[in-house]
């Protein structure tokens, strides 16, 4: 089956030795129901540049009508949907980052698999952001990181998102607060206070991963 993009086919800007585990490597930026192209395309070339990999920006398609959940209020599950692109992902593409405006949920469990108390918090959590790892298949929505700065939430946006496909590559949290994959711990302002970079940890794990 051929692949069907519109929009943009981003090339390395270099490649290093340390990068040949992602050279050949192509990532297909899923646009969901109505997410600004633009920002997509942006935000592809965001990925290309700090993980040199390739990114294509695909068709916008609309939300699977069978991720959508309206417990708490309506919203569409982002562990159903990471798990709908992997099954789905084209033959051509090695990832799967998608994009969307929508509110996006997971339920989340404590350490022995029940679900974390209180049930009526956990049982359908809004997040911000959820990925396999490793894996193929990650999901970003904007709808938590909304600012009146308009500059600070693309900020925001942009650290997710080489957040969640940096766990498509291995990477796990970090405990340094200060390194892209610190866990956000249900704070925005853990989002705001690290910085856009991986800590030398990081960029060690990321350099022995091999895909």
């Amino acid at each position: 089956m051929k692949l069907v993009v519109s929009l943009v086919l981003i090339f390395l800007f270099s490649c290093s030795k340390s990068d040949k585990s992602v050279t050949n490597k192509v990532v297909g930026v899923q646009i969901y129901d109505g997410f600004p192209k633009e920002k997509a395309i942006v935000l592809a070339q965001e990925v290309t540049k700090f993980y040199k990999i390739k990114t294509f920006v695909l068709p916008e398609i609309e939300l699977p009508k069978k991720a959508f959940v309206n417990i708490k209020s309506p919203r569409y599950r982002a562990d159903s949907i990471i798990t709908i692109q992997n099954r789905t992902i084209n033959d051509s593409l090695d990832f799967v980052l998608g994009l969307t405006h929508k509110d996006i949920s997971i339920t989340k469990h404590d350490i022995k698999g029940n679900i974390k108390e209180p049930k009526w918090k956990y049982n359908d959590f809004g997040v911000m952001g959820l990925a396999y790892c490793p894996g193929k298949s990650c999901l970003i929505s904007s709808f938590r990181l909304k600012n009146k700065d308009k500059e600070l939430e693309y900020t925001r946006l942009k650290k997710v998102v080489i957040h969640e496909f940096g766990h498509n590559l291995g990477l796990t949290h970090c405990s340094n607060k200060e390194c892209v994959m610190t866990s956000a711990v249900e704070k925005i302002s853990t989002i705001d206070n690290e910085k856009m970079e991986l800590c030398s940890k990081c960029k060690k794990q990321l350099h022995f991963y091999k895909l």
